[in-house]
């Protein structure tokens, strides 16, 4: 008999069985005024039917096995463990759940396998969303804090592929949300009922896997390195989000306790920054210039080149530059943790972190230097949209990109070139009398999808932008953001990083000075797709002045010369550069 199929009993007169009966009889069944029907005939197709339903229920069962047992419970959820071995396992809760279903009463068979189904599909969805963000931010799916960068996502790819192909991509995911629960609990209440119809030999078989569990799991079988046989994923990952949710809840409080302690909360202005007097301050994010930029065997030569040669040609026009690293807070994504993390001295590594902050009167970097005579400048070239932050950070001046009023084409997802970014900051800052600046601003052309990029122009032509309009100017990168394989993303990504570099280098020989002081690193790291999973979270940080008595003040934090640190250069939390800042360029308090 079929899987899935059911037999029903004749409940009308008896029909004789034309299958069986004897082929002289059938040919004397000729009916009135035709001709007599062969048995052949009669038979012939509904034994072609059975078949045919035979295949169909086969083919849906073992589909629903594979949905049940291999996506659903068996499927890691990091991209580096999918493979054959991964899904030559024996799930534990696929024996619970069966011999859960083999156990109930008809009645309650049925509502408790849907039930089991939708969950089972739930933890698939979340399994989907773990893979995602190993990849994208190198870790878990965080189903307290993390639902929110959807909207983030939902205009990256706008920025970067168009509204009709992110709107495209939203349905998808929607439809892949709703879809997979439901596919699942159909699929679990099939099985269900294949149970209960072979219930005796159901029964042997979860015993035999049992013991079989039970063995492996003693003796530790592996079908491949680290993929144990007895497996028991899908409860260690619903143990591993429980106890996620249960951090979050207890890290609020440790979190309003950090907050509170801070040892330069009521030093007043003229003892702070005094070994800055007199200079213009400028920290400069370069959006995912990770440490894989300086070492990675195929991302460093071209990458080093460019700062190296930007080091000699800063030395010769009298500047010097130090360099080390920092641990960033956040990888592969999620810039404002970082600056956050930076300018608050505080390690802000979720949103709900940077909320309270944002809520609080934490004195960051740039407020020191507010309260210590500085004007303070906010300018954030990706900032599209209002931007409420701003008041926490308390700019004197803030300029997004609608008063960068840049005129001049997009670049993928940075709405302007950092040459723009920096020749605009130039000339409605620098260039005019003023007191003493310090200055935030992140560069964004090396943002992800790493795009086509920019050609340097010459500065004084820049304007309003609209000279990169000009085919010429555009190299590097591919402008399809879609239809590229894992190296021609890593070299538009070292093509994107060079570019930035060089042109802070360029910004500095150019416009820099005697009273200017740069402090350039990295946000985070890129995503795996360019650093492989496990890459570490580190960024490089460098300062550049011209006058000696500036890096003089750093001499003992052990950074080493140059614009890229070594493989043996210090590693600092970057939640610590705040205070070490302060307390090199500010007295004794």
């Amino acid at each position: 008999m079929a899987l899935g199929t059911r037999l029903r009993r004749p409940t009308g007169p008896a029909t004789p069985d034309l299958s069986t009966a004897e082929p002289d009889r059938l040919a004397d069944s000729t009916p009135p005024g035709g001709a007599a029907v062969s048995g052949a005939d009669i038979a012939s197709p509904a034994r072609h039917a059975s078949r045919i339903r035979r295949a169909a229920g086969a083919v849906l069962t073992g589909l629903a096995v594979l949905l049940v047992v291999a996506a659903a419970l068996v499927a890691p959820d990091r991209m580096a463990q999918i493979g054959p071995g991964a899904v030559l396992r024996i799930p534990v809760e696929a024996l619970v759940a069966a011999a859960l279903l083999l156990v109930l009463p008809a009645r309650a068979r049925r509502p408790v396998a849907v039930a089991l189904g939708l969950v089972l599909g739930l933890l698939a969805v979340v399994k989907l969303l773990d893979t995602g963000f190993s990849v994208a931010r190198d870790r878990p799916f965080d189903v307290l804090l993390d639902w929110g960068l959807f909207d983030d996502g939902f205009g990256y790819l706008t920025d970067s592929v168009g509204r009709a192909s992110a709107v495209a991509a939203a349905v998808g995911v929607v439809l892949l949300v709703v879809g997979l629960p439901v596919l699942v609990a159909l699929a679990v209440r099939r099985l269900a009922r294949l149970l209960a119809r072979h219930r005796t030999g159901a029964v042997r078989v979860v015993a035999a896997l049992a013991v079989l569990w039970v063995g492996c799991a003693l003796f530790g079988v592996r079908l491949a390195a680290g993929v144990p046989v007895a497996d028991r994923t899908a409860t260690t990952l619903v143990a591993s989000h429980v106890g996620q949710v249960r951090a979050g809840l207890r890290d609020r409080a440790a979190f309003a306790g950090e907050m509170t302690a801070d040892a330069y909360r009521d030093v007043p202005g003229d003892r702070l920054l005094t070994g800055l007097r007199g200079k213009d301050v400028l920290v400069t994010f370069v959006e995912s210039y990770g440490r894989d930029a300086v070492e990675d065997p195929a991302l460093a030569p071209g990458v080093n080149a460019v700062l190296d040669d930007g080091y000699r040609r800063l030395r010769t026009a009298g500047y010097d530059a130090r360099s080390g690293f920092l641990t960033s807070p956040t990888f592969g994504g999620g810039s404002w943790l970082a600056h956050a993390t930076l300018l608050s001295g505080l390690w802000i590594d979720n949103d709900r972190r940077h909320r309270d902050l944002l809520a609080g009167d934490r004195l960051t970097l740039n407020g020191a230097f507010h309260r210590a005579g500085w004007q303070t400048v906010g300018v954030l070239p990706a900032a599209t949209q209002p931007w409420p932050e701003g008041k926490f950070f308390g700019y004197d001046r803030y300029y997004d990109a609608e008063r960068l009023a840049y005129q001049g084409p997009k670049f993928s997802y940075a709405p302007m070139p950092d040459q723009y970014t920096l020749a605009t900051f130039q000339r409605r800052e620098r260039d005019r009398p003023h007191a003493p600046l310090m200055a935030e601003m992140p560069l964004v052309s090396s943002h992800s999808p790493w795009s086509a990029i920019p050609k340097p122009v010459p500065w004084d032509a820049v304007g309003d932008g609209s000279i990169f309009r000009t085919a010429s100017t555009s190299t590097g990168g591919s402008r399809d953001v879609v239809q590229r394989d894992t190296a021609q993303v890593r070299d538009d990504y070292r093509h994107s990083i060079e570019y930035s570099l060089g042109t802070l280098v360029s910004y500095v020989l150019t416009y820099g000075g005697d009273d200017l002081v740069l402090v350039f690193l990295g946000d985070h790291q890129p995503a795996a797709s360019v650093t492989g999973e496990g890459a570490g979270r580190d960024v490089p940080i460098t300062i550049v002045a011209k006058d000696p008595a500036v890096l003089d003040r750093v001499a003992g934090w052990g950074w080493q010369d140059g614009l890229r640190p070594g493989p043996q250069a210090p590693v600092w939390r970057m939640d610590t550069f705040r205070d070490r800042f302060l307390a090199a360029f500010s007295p004794a308090h």
